[in-house]
């Protein structure tokens, strides 16, 4: 019986350490509150100067996600004009997109074409469609000749990539053998348009502009040969299944169907 009272003292400590729950509301400004707070958060925090996508951040994350829920969850939008009420049900979208993309899809665990940086043509949706990281070279976004502000911003982008394709190494553990091999020509391709960027800035970019293109062209050239190199070894499915895919169907785009 000893062990009794300091179980009961450990079980209070425990739920003392618990959130509280959220208030519930039915103010559509608190729904604008959720969604700014969730889109900063959705963003993840840098390590040596590249998105963090690595596994304890994303299973932070997972746990973050339930309190955002929670939050959403509270908010009755009953009484709302349709227009409001959509947007209620967009926020549990893209809450749900996060869930299944950190779960199911874990593009930055089995597909390398996730890592590519380097974009050379607008997308023709808000944000990309396929795999894209947080941090990319929208290089149809430039001007060339470059000013001096936009040197910088070049500069800046270019310096994410050797971090990142050094965090995309420990990353890919999947064994998804489609996507790899896919995603290998993605990251070949960047090592060309890096080159075409070269060219691009002419003879003489200045030294910090032209010490970033050579890192970031033997980043990837690196990591080019590093995806051929484990190829081999890459032998499983690339799918998810049609469950999880009805569940995508159903949760995240809202449509009525299965696959």
């Amino acid at each position: 019986m000893r062990p009794y009272p300091a179980l009961a003292l450990l079980f209070v400590a425990a739920c003392g350490s618990l959130p509280a729950a959220p208030p519930r509301s039915a103010a559509y400004a608190d729904l604008t509150r959720l969604f700014a707070e969730w889109r900063a958060f959705e963003t993840p925090p840098r390590v040596d100067g590249a998105p963090d996508y690595t596994a304890p951040r994303m299973a932070a994350a997972l746990e973050e996600l339930e309190v955002f829920r929670g939050r959403l969850e509270a908010i009755d939008p009953s009484t709302w004009t349709v227009e409001q009420q959509i947007d209620w049900h967009l926020v549990r979208a893209e809450l749900n997109g996060f869930d299944f993309h950190a779960r199911i899809l874990q593009p930055w665990v089995r597909d390398p074409a996730f890592y590519q940086s380097v974009w050379t043509y607008q997308s023709d949706t808000p944000a990309h469609e396929g795999p894209a990281h947080h941090a990319l070279l929208e290089l149809w976004t430039y001007r060339f000749p470059l000013d001096g502000a936009e040197q910088q911003r070049l500069l800046g982008d270019l310096r994410v990539i050797p971090p990142l394709l050094a965090q995309a190494r420990r990353n890919l553990s999947g064994n998804a053998r489609e996507l790899w091999i896919a995603g290998t020509q993605n990251l070949r391709d960047q090592e060309r348009d890096l080159t075409r960027i070269v060219e691009l800035c002419g003879p003489q970019p200045g030294p910090a502009l032209s010490a970033a293109l050579d890192a970031a062209r033997a980043a990837t050239r690196a990591f080019v040969d590093w995806l051929e190199a484990q190829a081999p070894s890459k032998t499983g499915p690339s799918g998810i299944g049609k469950e999880n895919y009805t569940w995508y169907l159903r949760n995240v785009h809202l449509v009525p169907l299965t696959w």
